[in-house]
């Protein structure tokens, strides 16, 4: 683009030289040589003014795009996560205390179900004991008979 754009210049340029000599030279009037000569150096620095205008330009377009592209470098290159330790500390403290309220609901509800089975072994426990003791009294009975009987047999 920078080309184009000094290349348009230049033709310009150009055009203005050309313009204004055949400007000089189509004059019906009697012009001595020297004014010739010196509209055609005033349409010769006009030219170069407008040439030095355009290198201006163009040179600045260049250095902007340059800085432009040296900003973009800079930010592409530099690190774009930033660490907050602050933040950083705070959110392994709220994960800790959530993994600890966690724990402890879990070892609650470990606990409850642990009590329900002591509690249902327990009453198995004492269903079976008061069976047990049921039928070795009542065995403990006949067989406290059974020797009665043959203690009076003899």
């Amino acid at each position: 683009m920078n080309s184009s754009v000094s290349s348009s210049l230049l033709r310009r340029a150009a055009v203005v030289v050309f313009v204004f000599g055949a400007l000089a030279a189509c004059q019906k009037n009697d012009a001595s040589a020297g004014q010739v000569a010196g509209k055609l150096n005033d349409a010769a620095q006009l030219a170069g003014q407008k040439l030095d205008q355009a290198a201006s330009f163009v040179g600045q377009q260049v250095t902007a795009t340059k800085d432009a592209a040296q900003q973009n470098l800079d930010s592409a290159s530099a690190p774009s996560i930033r660490i907050d330790p602050a933040a950083l500390a705070s959110s392994a403290q709220a994960n800790l205390q959530n993994a600890a309220s966690a724990a402890n609901a879990q070892l609650g509800r470990a606990a409850s179900i642990t009590g329900q089975g002591l509690e249902t072994a327990g009453r198995k426990l004492q269903a079976w004991s008061a069976q047990n003791a049921s039928s070795s009294a009542s065995s403990s009975a006949s067989t406290d008979s059974a020797d009665a009987q043959k203690q009076m047999d003899k």
